[in-house]
């Protein structure tokens, strides 16, 4: 067996010990009240951490199968998909495959969605369900969510808001209730710290009603059939659900909420900025400068090595990198600060890829 690399990508994450070992619990009856209680735990936790009184789902899958859940469930005439890169392509490509009408507003790579784009859209009476990326990993940049939102408070009330925030919910600042988010998505393999294999989503009353009038919603993803399994079966889940996530999950929540969200948000900007400044001195940021992302920097390779190289020499001191995405591939790579990383972890880091970057340019020198 090849000896762990400790995880510097956007996912999955670096899970401590004692949240694996949460893992190992033994399983419990999904059809009763023990599991009943620990579902409830878990839904009003998570409404503290992501600032929401709306009800909580969660899904045994990765966070695509609610996105995709989404565009089914909440598109009555025709969805709005907001790309900034790669993952809100993939949102797109989930309404085309499910003959959801949908239409794409692309931003150039490294660049946000503005509030102009929304209203421009908007403004034509064709949309009533929009989907945003808050974190875009291909590019490291997040998106102005809440001026967005004032948009649609103001001008256009009735639209549905969902936001992925797969890669950001529990690391960036995410107010989902003052922001109106209708839907928010996230999952477990970044920034909330555990193994993947679960998603969660906060979903408002308006957008369950909504749903409830448009049909082949589709039925493992049905927010509907999800809500209702929380609302008049309470706190439980339609299908057999990943026992073990949930017990890793209220636990892991604690630790978070002990941490303080305010805390969390400050550790992650910090460690964010650590990795930019190496950047700066070293190489080139990728994104546009005011909208980085807070839990990954996507990086400009302009160091003369290729990033294989330098993943290599890295591998070989117990770290793993990542390389660019999609379009980026070979022009970029990125380093993730999410989760339970460390402003020291980060930094210790940096020195080894310091040192590693040295030798190789010396080496090619």
């Amino acid at each position: 067996m090849s000896t762990h690399k400790k995880l510097f990508i956007p996912g999955p994450v670096e899970v401590r010990d004692e949240v694996l070992e949460k893992m190992a619990t033994p399983m419990i009856g999904h059809r009763t009240k023990d599991a009943s209680a620990l579902q409830k735990s878990i839904s009003e936790k998570l409404q503290k951490v992501m600032g929401t009184k709306n009800t909580i789902i969660l899904s045994t899958s990765s966070g695509s199968g609610l996105m995709e859940g989404a565009v089914r469930c909440f598109t009555a005439k025709k969805a709005a998909i907001f790309s900034i890169g790669a993952f809100g392509e993939r949102w797109y490509k989930m309404a085309v495959c499910n003959g959801v009408p949908a239409d794409i507003f692309r931003s150039e790579l490294g660049q946000i969605t503005t509030p102009e784009m929304v209203d421009e859209a908007l403004s034509t009476g064709e949309y009533d369900m929009i989907t945003i990326t808050h974190n875009e990993t291909s590019t490291g940049i997040h998106n102005p969510v809440g001026k967005i939102s004032e948009v649609l408070k103001a001008k256009y009330p009735d639209v549905i808001l969902c936001v992925d925030t797969v890669s950001s919910m529990c690391g960036d600042y995410i107010p989902v209730d003052e922001w109106g988010i209708d839907v928010c998505i996230t999952s477990t393999q970044k920034c909330l710290g555990l193994p993947p294999g679960m998603s969660i989503a906060s979903v408002s009353d308006r957008a369950l009603e909504k749903a409830k009038t448009i049909p082949n919603r589709g039925l493992y993803f049905d927010y509907v059939e999800l809500a209702k399994f929380v609302k008049e079966k309470p706190f439980q889940y339609p299908s057999t659900p990943s026992e073990s996530h949930m017990f890793a999950l209220d636990y892991q929540l604690d630790c978070i909420l002990k941490e303080g969200m305010e805390n969390r948000y400050k550790r992650h900007c910090e460690m964010a900025e650590l990795v930019r400044d190496w950047a700066r001195k070293n190489a080139e940021l990728y994104s546009d400068p005011d909208n980085l992302s807070v839990t990954v920097t996507c990086i400009k390779n302009t160091l003369g090595i290729p990033f294989a190289e330098i993943n290599k020499k890295m591998g070989e001191r117990g770290y793993l990198l990542s390389g660019g995405y999609g379009a980026l591939k070979e022009t970029t790579f990125r380093i993730a600060h999410m989760a339970d990383t460390t402003i020291e972890e980060v930094k210790a880091m940096l020195k080894d890829l310091d040192e590693v970057v040295a030798e190789l340019k010396s080496q090619n020198a």
